[in-house]
């Protein structure tokens, strides 16, 4: 796939488009590897492990910080594997250096399919060579809380292993310098699949998932045709039948900066550039991959998201007084008034 893949990413968490970041000096480099534990970090036994599963492109400039919250994390049984979509910076020198700290027990490094974020992603869930209790999607220049892995872990152990969860979180805005600069938006309504059709309640940044929720997306496949991996777990796993927890508490630092692939969406020229992406149809493209890529699980699904799914799909491709009918029967909503009005609109003018 082309270049352009890497700088696609999700209508829910909105775009900032991403370019390599300028390579710093050798002094730099090696100022920043000091950072890293000087002796390997041990691995409790006796408590389920958790696989943090990060991707990588260009990441220099903040992967330390990310990497160190990792090793300051109050929950002590997790390892890292690391996938890199070919960058050409000293991200590669980073994660060498934090390997020869830690120990290949705690991170091994991995060449990424060079497909954009989401197959990148996708790649590490679907890894047969990966074997945990839970799996944790990481973005390269986060912070994560010292509690981000115990409050997701202690909610997963509620859940019987057999039932798919996936727990996921706000998140703290920070700027570049990790100066905190507001939070992602407070949902209140309960997560749901005819919620997850439509958007996604927390970044793929946040979300710790069970191996029963991993089993539906290893059953996808790797190769699905979906524009980002959280909207995609969301609803696979809504869809299926499992539990999605949303955790009003900030599980970490978003770092907000002219290199991410993903940013927030709470500007105002976020929200006007996505209403140019509407009205130009990459939502209904959007929504036309996530259908298509739907039915490789439609047999999993529960009936009543089954009808959900049909009475969706069937409202996007008929006139307008059955499409408007079709999609309040499909109950499809967003998380607040002035979307689930976006939408109503965007539903008048088959935009979806």
């Amino acid at each position: 796939m082309s270049q352009l893949n890497r700088v696609v990413s999700s209508e829910v968490n909105g775009v900032l488009l991403g370019r390599p970041l300028a390579r710093v000096s050798a002094l730099h480099v090696a100022d920043t590897m000091q950072q890293a534990s000087a002796a390997p970090l041990r691995q409790p036994v006796d408590l389920p492990k958790v696989a943090i599963l990060l991707c990588t492109y260009h990441g220099q400039h903040f992967l330390a910080d990310q990497l160190d919250s990792f090793a300051a994390q109050s929950y002590p049984n997790w390892e890292v594997w690391a996938s890199d979509d070919g960058s050409l910076d000293d991200t590669h020198a980073i994660l060498e250096q934090y390997q020869e700290k830690w120990g290949h027990a705690r991170l091994s490094t991995h060449a990424g399919p060079a497909q954009g974020f989401a197959a990148n992603f996708l790649s590490l869930s679907c890894d047969a060579g990966i074997c945990a209790d839970y799996y944790a999607y990481s973005d390269q220049d986060d912070i994560w809380e010292a509690d981000k892995l115990q409050r997701a872990v202690d909610w997963l152990r509620s859940v019987p292993s057999d039932i798919p969860a996936l727990y996921c979180s706000r998140a703290l805005l920070v700027d570049v310098d990790n100066s905190p600069i507001g939070t992602s938006p407070l949902f209140t309504r309960p997560p749901s699949f005819s919620n997850s059709l439509i958007q996604s309640i927390g970044g793929g940044n946040t979300m710790v998932f069970n191996n029963a929720a991993r089993k539906l997306l290893r059953d996808a496949g790797h190769d699905v045709d979906v524009v980002s991996h959280d909207c995609w777990a969301y609803m696979v796993v809504s869809g299926c039948g499992g539990r999605v927890f949303y955790d009003a508490c900030p599980s970490l630092r978003y770092r907000q900066h002219d290199g991410n692939l993903v940013g927030t969406n709470i500007s105002w020229s976020a929200r006007f550039s996505r209403l140019q992406r509407l009205w130009n149809g990459w939502f209904r493209s959007w929504n036309d991959r996530n259908i298509e890529s739907l039915q490789r699980l439609r047999h999993r699904l529960t009936p009543e998201n089954r009808r959900i799914l049909d009475d969706f799909s069937a409202a996007r491709n008929t006139w307008l007084l059955p499409r408007l009918w079709l999609m309040k029967r499909s109950r499809v909503h967003r998380q607040s008034a002035a979307g689930n009005m976006a939408l109503f609109l965007a539903a008048i003018f088959n935009k979806i």
